[in-house]
């Protein structure tokens, strides 16, 4: 990562650039705050082509025409030209919900309405369905895949299939939900770096080749977690932060769904 700064990108398999870090709001139309992100973005006088606009299809509206119907709706709440990225939200819905969803995608796509396409809290298993489908004529690219990624949470197995296939890596709690921050690893090295806990966490995402998607509401703690481009974390560092342990704080909806599996929130 040398080199690099808060301005730099990634290339996803669609041709487009992603930031390399999701540094502002976590936007979806499950959160309700899809309208009010993109009037900040009118707001901010950037031009369109200088922000990164990420939303997702809801747990409750898996499905072709019911995510049909939501995308629409975020199309209109959100007017902005354009969605870079749209992801589904989770794997409910069974494989034929799954699949409707990524249809509708494809077609939205296909109109000029989404650039890529990806998917949150997919198992390897439902990768692969996903994967199938597209080999078999559905259409579309896997342009991102976003998870729960921590040192306590690294997900090695699922990092390493997007991998294999150029998906970018998107890594959600990448702060732990600062539940970790007095671990003693993690306090050495920020000791040894003078920077904070929450820096040395973002480094190691970004130094793992993943797209941290920090959050805060603090405005001092949202300008220190874009402030990690001027050290690096030595190999020795980066195996300090390497635990045998799985424990998210999040959904882990990655061992939790099955293909039977409804969604709990229709």
């Amino acid at each position: 990562m040398t080199g690099t700064s808060l301005q730099s990108t990634l290339r996803l398999v669609t041709d487009y650039e992603i930031p390399v870090v999701g540094y502002g709001v976590d936007s979806a139309k499950w959160y309700e705050n899809e309208a009010e992100c993109c009037h900040a973005i009118k707001k901010s006088g950037l031009d369109r082509s200088q922000v990164f606009f990420t939303s997702k299809v809801p747990p409750m509206c898996m499905g072709y025409d019911k995510t049909k119907k939501a995308l629409e709706e975020s199309f209109a709440a959100s007017d902005i030209g354009y969605i870079d990225l749209m992801l589904v939200h989770s794997p409910y819905g069974g494989k034929e919900g799954r699949l409707g969803t990524w249809r509708a995608m494809v077609e939205a796509q296909q109109a000029g309405k989404i650039r890529s396409l990806g998917v949150s809290n997919y198992s390897i298993a439902h990768l692969e369905e996903l994967e199938a489908y597209i080999k078999s004529g559905g259409g579309g690219q896997i342009a991102v895949g976003q998870y729960e990624i921590h040192p306590w949470c690294p997900r090695e197995d699922i990092v390493e299939w997007l991998r294999q296939r150029n998906i970018i890596v998107e890594a959600y709690c990448p702060l732990v939900q600062a539940t970790r921050m007095e671990e003693p690893s993690l306090r050495s090295l920020a000791q040894k770096h003078g920077k904070s806990p929450a820096q040395i966490l973002v480094r190691w995402s970004l130094q793992k080749g993943y797209v941290p998607l920090p959050k805060s509401v603090t405005d001092s703690r949202i300008v220190e977690n874009s402030q990690v481009f001027d050290f690096v974390l030595s190999e020795e560092d980066m195996a300090s932060l390497q635990f045998d342990e799985h424990a998210p704080v999040c959904w882990d909806l990655v061992n939790e769904v099955t293909n039977q599996i409804e969604c709990p929130y229709d």
